[in-house]
């Protein structure tokens, strides 16, 4: 039903053989007008993120988990998950990366296959899923954004993914 409204399909932008692969949950208002993730608002903080990582976009593959943007930037309902699911695990599996950062709830809630709050999908390597690849959950930038008090948060969960990549499961 989501074709029926979208300008365009969001696949996804990146190293086709990243280490490192990004899931948002779903393209917003600009997405869809260019056809790539995270270029808007959110983009620019998801950019700054990256930055403190010592990361480049060019490094990383980034998606969603469904691929084009629901009306009104709602949450993607159940329905338009599941539509979109295998093309998610095909990207998954084509890529290859050695960690997953899922942004936000809906994403980890969907890559997990949980019900979990953030707070309990934070802060911690989530080793022990479908895709046998280390999977780590950060806030999602654009909700960063609206709850600018939250960075904090955002900062101390950084230092676990910089440990993390510097204990050399990913090269630069």
């Amino acid at each position: 039903d989501l074709s029926k409204t979208r300008n365009n399909i969001v696949f996804g932008d990146g190293d086709p053989k990243a280490d490192i692969m990004i899931i948002g949950e779903a393209p917003g208002k600009d997405e869809d007008d260019s056809g790539k993730p995270f270029i808007g608002r959110a983009g620019k903080l998801l950019d700054e993120i990256l930055f403190s990582l010592h990361l480049d976009r060019k490094q990383i593959f980034i998606t969603n988990t469904i691929k084009c943007r629901p009306p009104e930037n709602r949450n993607p309902q159940k329905n338009e998950i599941d539509a979109c699911d295998s093309l998610l695990k095909n990207q998954i599996d084509i890529i290859k990366p050695k960690v997953l950062v899922l942004l936000g709830r809906i994403a980890a809630n969907t890559i997990l296959n949980n019900d979990c709050s953030m707070n309990d999908l934070r802060k911690k390597m989530h080793t022990e899923n479908l895709f046998q690849i280390p999977i780590y959950v950060l806030y999602h930038p654009a909700y960063l954004l609206r709850s600018p008090s939250q960075k904090k948060h955002l900062w101390e969960d950084l230092k676990i993914l910089q440990n993390f990549i510097d204990n050399g499961y990913i090269t630069h």
